[in-house]
């Protein structure tokens, strides 16, 4: 979720980190942004200070103050130390300044993603399934398995959750933003093609009817 009013630099952010194969919300007001993270679950939060309506200390107290445990990273363009240690003893994960160089966002995103997993490492597997959380490649029995975006998002998702159930709103959300039109009819195409994908390992996905789907040790299923 991006929380940003500049709507230049916003449009520009939300581009670039699209390009990265990062589903983005945005929203240009703290009292927006409020609602949407009490109606739904995201990855990391990069949220701008100066916002109207509601602050983004305001938005950070908020969140923190009902447990929601959501990466945060401050983006401002204070470098006052003092506002750094505020922000980050109410609760904030990191603290970029701008202008913002986009590896080094992309980056910082990328490790809090890695402390929400147990393992915390780059590396993920699910049996002979390998998943590089740096390059976003999968390796099946030691050989590339090269997929397209669609089909790597999904199994990415399932992977990141590997032995839970995954819904199909949870891999919608992880397909689609607020302003894309959500298609069920390709989950299920893309859920099929994978199966056939990953036949010849030992990872298999299976459907939990009313609940989603899991990725898991095709012997335990």
């Amino acid at each position: 979720l991006l929380i940003e009013d500049d709507t230049q630099l916003a449009h520009w952010l939300a581009r670039l980190l699209r390009a990265q194969d990062f589903v983005v919300d945005q929203v240009a007001d703290g009292d927006a942004a409020d609602r949407l993270l009490r109606q739904g679950r995201y990855d990391v939060v990069l949220l701008d200070l100066n916002l109207p309506l509601l602050s983004g200390k305001g938005v950070l107290r908020r969140l923190r103050a009902r447990q929601d445990g959501v990466a945060v990273i401050v983006l401002t363009a204070t470098a006052s130390l003092d506002q750094k240690v505020a922000c980050l003893e109410m609760g904030a994960d990191d603290y970029l300044v701008k202008p913002i160089e986009l590896r080094e966002l992309v980056a910082r995103i990328h490790a809090l993603v890695r402390r929400q997993m147990p393992a915390r490492a780059n590396d993920i597997r699910c049996g002979d399934l390998h998943y590089d959380l740096r390059t976003r490649q999968f390796h099946l029995a030691g050989a590339a398995l090269p997929l397209p975006p669609g089909e790597r998002t999904l199994l990415e998702t399932l992977i990141l959750h590997a032995g839970q159930a995954v819904s199909r709103q949870a891999l919608q959300d992880s397909l689609y933003g607020l302003d894309e039109e959500a298609s069920a009819d390709a989950i299920d195409l893309y859920l099929h093609r994978l199966r056939k994908r990953l036949e010849a390992g030992s990872a298999t996905i299976i459907t939990l009817r009313g609940v989603g789907w899991l990725l898991r040790l095709r012997e335990e299923s």
